[in-house]
């Protein structure tokens, strides 16, 4: 773990919402290809399990921390009901996000496969 909380890479990505009807309906971002290699690469090093991906993400003012996850060939970024009714997205809309990978945060630190 990085001892001045930086992250540990940027990305700026622009894509559209996608709404996932399943027995949870969800809104996401889905992350665009060509940062995919370099993610499953960090989630290695940052995956707290399953796969999943520690992040600070900011859209437009809007700033939060989720976690991205694997899902068929790419990641997704959740999108929370707060966030997008604070920004006024929805399926469809294009989108651009600043995302921030985080070091991970368990106490026994970072353990690199």
């Amino acid at each position: 773990m990085r001892a001045d909380g930086a992250s540990l890479a940027e990305f700026r990505i622009e894509t559209r919402v996608v709404y996932w009807r399943g027995p949870s309906p969800f809104f996401f971002a889905p992350i665009p290809t060509q940062h995919v290699e370099e993610l499953r690469l960090l989630a290695r090093a940052v995956t707290y399990g399953w796969g999943m991906v520690p992040v600070e993400a900011r859209i437009g003012d809007v700033a939060f921390r989720t976690s991205l996850y694997p899902k068929d060939d790419t990641y997704l970024l959740p999108l929370k009901a707060v966030v997008r009714r604070k920004i006024n997205i929805t399926a469809g809309d294009l989108i651009a996000v600043d995302l921030a990978i985080q070091p991970p945060s368990r106490p026994w630190g970072n353990r690199l496969a």
